[in-house]
């Protein structure tokens, strides 16, 4: 394995294992509610874009970005996305749901699959319509365990497909710290609205309760920004397919903090659930195995048809 690499599994691991311990991290800003926390997280997270853009001496480039209505535009509605998947991931996290967040985190790959059918009407391979069909059992008997639809799941792996969708669409035109930036700009304002909203019914905590509480909770700006910049590192270093197994990480650490340190129930049914998710994850990479090296000995075998045919071309012109 090249340098190159082997820096990329470092920035994968590194990014996707910071977002699996996300958890103990909201829980720690007790007692400040979820809608609290976001709107911290907002703030931060783009005071903390700001620094970096000043660090790396890229406000020229950012500019550029802010200048093209097309890609503001398309960032606000992806920040409108991810602002419904934070919100709804840190509920879940101070709220006892670590669980069913690490579910959705399990079977949004599957989501997106579907997703890629549905508004960009890509056309599935057998094993992949095999995997979405076991992931409907998956929810269908998970919301019979849980009593209810497991919205908490649904939510954070929709809102994150398509976020991930919306962020298809600008590209390589904006980089992980631009992309951050301009969504938290959409935000900021309702970030505000909402630190009002708190200050004047539960009250805030931020400065009240410790100063490591404070620290924290301004933390949430390099938290947040930090596991983005490793993952867009690890993007442009590593193919899809090892990101693809390294995704996983994150929900099996979340799950892995909801059942073995926060004590959350697991009765049996939750269990099977879980279980036939994970068939369905292991079905849809397999398929994306066998896809990518049908894909790499097609490239081999043109190539060396294209090759064949040069040498051929070569002889004609030496007779």
């Amino acid at each position: 394995m090249t340098s190159h690499r082997r820096s990329g599994l470092v920035y994968a691991i590194s990014a996707y294992v910071l977002w699996g311990f996300l958890p103990i991290y909201f829980i720690a800003l007790a007692p400040a509610n979820a809608f609290e926390i976001v709107a911290w997280r907002v703030v931060f997270s783009l005071v903390f874009c700001a620094i970096l853009l000043t660090a790396t001496r890229r406000w020229l480039s950012f500019g550029a970005l802010v200048r093209n209505r097309r890609i503001v535009l398309t960032m606000g509605v992806a920040g409108a996305l991810i602002y419904v998947n934070w919100q709804t991931y840190v509920y879940a996290a101070v709220n006892g749901n670590v669980v069913e967040a690490a579910l959705g985190y399990f079977i949004n790959p599957i989501v997106t699959v579907f997703l890629g059918v549905l508004v960009q009407r890509e056309r599935l391979r057998p094993a992949q319509w095999v995997a979405v069909g076991v992931s409907i059992v998956a929810v269908i008997v998970l919301a019979v365990g849980y009593g209810s639809l497991p919205w908490v799941a649904l939510v954070l792996a929709f809102s994150f497909g398509l976020y991930g969708l919306i962020k298809k669409r600008v590209g390589k035109q904006v980089d992980a710290v631009g992309g951050l930036t301009l969504e938290t700009m959409w935000l900021t304002p309702v970030a505000i609205v909402q630190l009002i909203v708190v200050a004047s019914t539960v009250g805030l905590t931020f400065g009240t309760i410790s100063v490591w509480h404070t620290v924290l909770l301004a933390g949430l700006g390099v938290i947040t920004a930090v596991p983005l910049l490793f993952f867009a590192a690890a993007s442009r270093r590593l193919p899809l397919i090892y990101m693809g197994f390294i995704q996983y990480f994150a929900p099996f650490i979340q799950f892995l903090v909801g059942v073995v340190i926060l004590h959350e129930a697991m009765p049996p049914e939750r269990w099977i659930g879980f279980g036939i998710v994970w068939l369905a994850l292991v079905i849809l990479t397999v398929d994306a195995v066998v896809a990518a090296r049908s894909g790499a000995e097609s490239v081999a075998l043109r190539r060396r048809g294209a090759s064949a045919e040069r040498a051929a071309l070569a002889r004609e012109d030496l007779r």
